[in-house]
């Protein structure tokens, strides 16, 4: 950093407003995707119904956004490129903004950097054409247009060459383009979109082609995002429609079984802005806390719309931020909304997890050969041929292999998770229903079944709890004996009763009767795991429910318990009955179906 000479006063100076333009693109622009985001939104402000962008060289050549909107007139333009000038707002009320765009700094920070043109006609009149390059204005001049308007930016940054060094790859600006493009498209999808790559010598390349969808709200966004995520997130999607104290949340959330490595199908709107904002991420978060493990994320369309007046998008020039008037509502709104959502889901598992089972069970194909009609063999050969292959019976050592067969039960094949038909590896259960089968894990099921329970007794008149007949002594270390001591009162709401034996010794006095002959010392020791990994976390009934998930599992039945049929049968009622018995604590699927035509597919019978 330079610094003045001593004894040297340095000079104020006033900026150019060329000086002062590029400054301000520094904030608004950073990069091709930023332009092409300020370009469309202009577009959906002006009501467009169909817009198309053009890009060349990821946009750092190139980029041409066309919409069918209101247009401008001859008067219009030069006050477009004008810094602060903008019909969005009058400047009275900052708050109430209800468009996408309002600081009017757009297209004069894309004016002093490359080289713009704007060709524009409002319908029933002529149109016309004002160039700026480097922040030097043109005339504005009489011209050929259809209605609405054409905005072309070429040679981005080329009044400030030092920022092209930080772009990145065309590639990685192109994709960067399309998801800017693909976020609004879930914003509207009413309106149109196409964005087409421009290569110089080669036919374009259309990357994006969204037709505008039409008829209710819910529908067309379900198809837009069909088209955007595919049908495997429609298919698992839970539609969102929660109102409260004047917050709206809209969209679509998925199963939990439809997690994601990764938060990159998170997709969230303010008044149909998308928006990264931190509050909202984490209370999607917050929201599948007890049906995702850590490492899983959720996916989600979500549009959370309030008054305007309610929410300051005035944060920062690119307004992906956004700031409540009250944070707590909103948050509130997200995780109880959707916690209804996902529990109104019922038994429901991800669709995919039959095709992923399918695939799995699928052999290669095999080879088949063409029969010499001329060496047939002949019906003797073929009668001894049958007759070696057909198996001994009973076959050599089958009294020694264990058997899985249960015999048929009077159960109701139309139950949605049908009748138990028998338990294999002692660990799943093969459901019959009335149009396939289902294979439940008894331990997950169970587990969410038990961690249900344990919830509801606490929130109705608390968790029974059993006494230990001899109170069970664990010496702990010096960490976890204060970390769990802090916690008693809370783990004796919870059934877990604990009392300091001296030193750094904990009694285990109590524990919830649910649990069963639970093992004490594996029970405290996975309550103790849990208050370590937890920190920060968002609240106490959600650390108490971490809590709840863990012991759930010492509750459940065991892998390599063998069962009866009818407890596997009352284990498939319990499922059908309970919210959220579609994945355990950890978000894993607890049952997988298979249709009974992609098993017959599976071997060739159709």
């Amino acid at each position: 950093m330079n610094s003045p000479a001593p004894n040297i006063r340095p000079v104020i100076r006033l900026l150019d407003e060329a000086a002062i333009n590029r400054i301000a693109a520094g904030e608004v622009v950073e990069r091709p995707a930023s332009a092409v985001k300020e370009l469309v939104e202009n577009a959906l402000d002006a009501g467009a119904r169909r817009i198309a962008v053009d890009y060349a060289a990821g946009g750092k050549v190139l980029i041409r956004v066309t919409d069918d909107g209101c247009g401008m007139g001859p008067d219009d333009l030069p006050l477009a490129v004008a810094r602060h000038a903008t019909s969005k707002i009058d400047g009275s009320d900052l708050l109430n903004i209800r468009s996408f765009g309002f600081r009017g700094e757009a297209l004069a920070s894309l004016g002093s950097v490359g080289r713009l043109s704007i060709t524009s006609r409002p319908r029933g009149e002529e149109g016309h054409r004002l160039v700026v390059e480097g922040g030097r204005m043109g005339a504005v001049a009489p011209c050929s247009a259809a209605p609405g308007t054409v905005i072309e930016l070429r040679d981005l940054f080329y009044a400030t060459p030092a920022r092209l060094k930080f772009l990145r790859s065309d590639r990685s600006e192109a994709s960067a383009i399309a998801e800017v493009v693909r976020r609004l498209a879930m914003a509207e999808p009413l309106v149109g979109f196409v964005v087409t790559e421009v290569v110089e010598g080669e036919p374009a390349r259309v990357i994006l082609r969204l037709d505008p969808e039409n008829g209710d709200f819910f529908d067309a966004l379900q198809r837009r995002l069909t088209r955007l995520l595919g049908a495997d997130f429609t298919a698992n999607a839970l539609r969102v429609d929660v109102e409260r104290e004047g917050l709206h949340l809209s969209g679509y959330a998925a199963l939990p079984t439809y997690s994601r490595g990764t938060s990159v199908q998170q997709f969230l709107f303010v008044n149909g802005r998308p928006v990264q904002d931190r509050l909202l991420y984490g209370a999607l978060r917050v929201a599948y806390f007890d049906v995702l493990s850590r490492d899983r994320h959720p996916a989600a369309v979500l549009n959370l719309s309030c008054d305007p007046e309610r929410v300051d998008v005035n944060v920062h020039p690119a307004k992906s931020e956004v700031r409540f008037r009250e944070p707590e509502a909103a948050r509130s709104l997200i995780i109880t909304g959707l916690r209804t959502v996902l529990a109104q889901g019922g038994t429901r598992a991800s669709s995919t997890l039959g095709t992923a089972t399918l695939q799995a069970l699928r052999p290669e194909a095999p080879r088949v050969y063409q029969m010499d009609l001329g060496a047939r063999p002949s019906f003797t050969t073929l009668a001894r041929a049958y007759e070696a292959q057909a198996p001994a019976y009973p076959p050599p050592g089958f009294a020694e292999m264990p058997s899985a067969r249960v015999e048929p039960v009077a159960e109701p094949s139309s139950a949605p998770l049908g009748a138990a038909r028998a338990q294999v590896h002692e660990n799943y259960i093969i459901a019959q229903t009335a149009t396939g089968i289902v294979i439940v894990d008894q331990h997950a099921a169970h587990e969410r079944l038990v961690y249900e329970k344990l919830k509801a007794q606490r929130d109705a008149a608390g968790i029974p709890t059993q006494a230990l007949l001899i109170p069970e002594i664990l010496e702990l270390s010096s960490s976890d004996h204060a970390r769990l001591m802090e916690a008693a009162e809370a783990l004796a709401s919870l059934g877990l009763v604990i009392e300091p034996f001296g030193g750094q010794a904990v009694a285990v006095r109590e524990v919830p009767a649910i649990l069963g002959q639970a093992s004490a010392k594996a029970l405290l020791a996975d309550v103790i795991d849990e208050l370590g990994e937890q920190g920060d976390a968002p609240s106490l009934k959600a650390r108490m429910d971490a809590i709840l998930s863990r012991m759930a599992c010492h509750g459940s039945i065991r892998s390599g318990r063998q069962m009866r049929a009818e407890e596997m049968n009352a284990l498939l009622r319990e499922m059908e009955a309970t919210p959220l018995s579609g994945q355990c604590n950890h978000g894993r699927p607890t049952y997988v179906e298979l249709k009974l035509s992609d098993i017959e597919r599976l071997f060739g019978r159709t």
